[in-house]
């Protein structure tokens, strides 16, 4: 993204003039303190909002300029992570993976394949048929990162995925997050942690007051 800028109205800005860069295969974090703007980054990439100056490049495309009948398409494309997970607590785990599928139309054989596929992939296809009140707060958030990857985003953003977890189970979510990545995903993690980060090693992008202030380009 180049000088992008974005506001929740004439008296909140939540970017000024962000230019950063985030390869293909990449994991970055973006860290700062609360308010910083990590969150509206996020929502950025997502397509949730609309910058209002600069262009957003996603697949080759300024999607800055795209109509709104284009971008439901491309935002399949990017899966995402919250803090509070935001499972549906009336629908089953099997359920609350596959809802994205259901939308779309996807026939009931490919999706019970690609829910079952996601499910082992975080550890929980013996949890297929458990409701989300009763599982414990990482197989929660182990779900909500299934349901981001049954479309198989090429991008997952997740924002303060351990927030709400002990020390324990934030470990279990920084190694899969790790499988995830190395299954060639672009990672964009925004958080607090500073131990996980420093322990990770990859690129950091700092932001204040809605402004990068250091990490907007890799090195080199």
């Amino acid at each position: 993204m180049y000088h992008v800028h974005m506001s929740y109205g004439p008296d909140s800005r939540a970017l000024v003039d962000v230019t950063l860069r985030i390869a293909k295969a990449e994991w970055v974090f973006a860290t700062g303190p609360s308010g910083a703007g990590k969150t509206s980054l996020l929502r950025l990439i997502m397509l949730a909002e609309r910058c209002e100056v600069g262009q957003l490049l996603l697949f080759g495309q300024n999607v800055a300029r795209l109509g709104d009948r284009q971008i439901p398409l491309l935002r399949r494309r990017i899966g995402m992570v919250f803090q509070d997970f935001k499972l549906l607590p009336l629908r089953t785990v099997e359920e609350n993976v596959s809802v994205g599928l259901e939308v779309q139309g996807k026939p009931r054989r490919e999706i019970r394949r690609k829910t079952g596929e996601v499910l082992k992939l975080v550890g929980l296809e013996h949890k297929a048929r458990a409701y989300p009140p009763r599982l414990s707060g990482g197989e929660q958030q182990r779900v909500a990162i299934a349901r981001a990857l049954v479309n198989d985003p090429p991008i997952l953003l997740a924002d303060e995925p351990t927030g709400n977890l002990d020390a324990g189970l934030s470990a279990e979510i920084h190694g899969l997050l790790a499988d995830i990545h190395a299954r060639g995903t672009t990672l964009v993690v925004a958080t607090h942690d500073e131990d996980w980060v420093t322990s990770t090693q990859r690129r950091v992008i700092r932001l204040e007051r809605g402004r990068v202030v250091s990490g907007g380009m890799p090195d080199g």
